[in-house]
């Protein structure tokens, strides 16, 4: 398997992880698919073996540096780089007004959405990095970050984003190649929460939206 064709996808057990990690597969890359929930990961897998791709489950939580560290490391050790980063995971804390943000819903969204993106990427750049082609990380925006009642998600999405583009501005002649693109509204749990009693038909299928953003990719 050449190392080009390793995909990490962090957030994969559901919403648009894990469509962009069906559709990697689908399209030959291997993924390495990495959420908190094993069971979510096992159905994964069986969609993508279903589809005849290949993929690697580590259960595991992005905000445990050392077990990022770790996998991180067994990855070099076994394929060298990996050619894709996709970092989808995310945490949706519940709506509220600024003044009554809940100190533990605001731990919870700082550690996920800001602090692991930003233990991760030093740690994942040097896979991306000894890629034989150029690396590539893609993030993922919410243009709704910024609305009313959002202002814990909001907060740490956009804290996420300016991490993800500092990067991208720092990397541009050197590599890896960082995308950030923007989500359409998809059918997922973080939406829900978001927007409940939403009609649903309306969006946009994940699977629909990971096949474009794949595209993107080049």
């Amino acid at each position: 398997m050449e190392n080009k064709h390793i995909a990490l996808v962090t957030g994969a057990s559901r919403g648009i992880g894990a469509a962009l990690a069906e559709e990697l597969a689908v399209r030959g890359w291997h993924v390495v698919a990495v959420a908190r929930t094993m069971g979510a990961l096992e159905e994964l897998d069986d969609r993508i073996k279903t589809a005849g791709g290949t993929a690697t489950l580590a259960a595991m939580d992005v905000t445990v540096d050392d077990a990022m560290r770790h996998l991180c490391r067994d990855i070099h050790d076994r394929w060298g780089s990996v050619g894709l980063w996709v970092h989808s995971a995310i945490q949706a804390p519940p709506l509220s007004p600024a003044g009554h943000i809940a100190i533990k819903e605001w731990d919870k969204a700082l550690a996920v959405n800001a602090r692991a993106t930003g233990v991760l990427i030093p740690m994942v750049a040097p896979l991306l990095a000894a890629s034989p082609d150029t690396g590539t990380a893609l993030f993922l925006n919410d243009p709704a970050a910024e609305a009313r009642f959002h202002g814990c998600y909001g907060a740490t999405k956009l804290a996420q984003m300016a991490l993800a583009k500092a990067w991208a501005d720092e990397s541009a002649k050197t590599g890896p190649r960082v995308l950030i693109e923007d989500c359409a509204p998809m059918p997922t749990a973080l939406r829900a929460r978001f927007h409940p009693g939403e009609n649903r038909d309306a969006l946009i299928p994940c699977a629909t939206e990971a096949a474009r953003l794949v595209a993107l990719l080049g």
